[in-house]
């Protein structure tokens, strides 16, 4: 995997073998932020990666400029190697949570996290990429949205595989598909 843009362009990331991952494709990610380059001022963005795997989405924001970026994952060879790759690129500013993302998310929306723990801030952006045959992956769009965790002009992206729909919520803003990759995007406003 490389990172596509910006001051980190070119460096290759090369995650171990045995990482349970399912990461998303160059292509994919490329396409991706050249969606998000008509609407996003990457230098003032406050990022969210959930069920990061590789962190290469987390990693192109930060090559980006974004401000802040969390990573999240449950697996912590994932976080551990998230971690060994930020001290190898010399990353400061991306955090590395290992949690449940639905737990998460449940403590978030109750504000029982505290400002010392760095989420004292509503995100810019969130990504999730959870495992496509995860049951509770269609409730993702209501758990963010009503745990109100998106700024007011935030967008959430979802990437998902094509049995799923989800032009019928009320955030929905738009589709985009890649080959296998599906991406929804979800927004507050929709005059982004």
């Amino acid at each position: 995997m490389r990172i596509i843009a910006g001051t980190l362009r070119g460096r290759r990331l090369n995650p171990p073998a045995n990482l349970p991952v399912r990461p998303t494709t160059d292509m994919a990610r490329e396409s991706l932020f050249n969606i998000l380059n008509n609407y996003v001022d990457y230098e003032q963005c406050q990022v969210m990666d959930m069920f990061s795997g590789t962190g290469a989405v987390a990693v192109e924001f930060i090559s980006r400029g974004a401000s802040s970026v969390t990573v999240v994952d449950i697996n912590s060879q994932c976080t551990d190697y998230i971690r060994s790759e930020c001290q190898r690129l010399n990353i400061g500013n991306l955090q590395v949570v290992r949690a449940d993302v639905f737990d998460l998310i449940k403590r978030l929306s109750s504000n029982k996290m505290g400002m010392s723990t760095g989420f004292g801030t509503k995100y810019d952006i969130i990504f999730a990429d959870p495992p496509y045959a995860m049951t509770e992956l269609a409730s993702l769009p209501d758990l963010v949205f009503d745990g109100n965790l998106l700024s007011d002009d935030g967008i959430f992206i979802l990437e998902h595989p094509r049995e799923f729909d989800f032009e019928s919520h009320a955030h929905f803003w738009q589709h985009r598909a890649y080959g296998k990759v599906n991406f929804s995007f979800f927004a507050n406003k929709f005059d982004q």
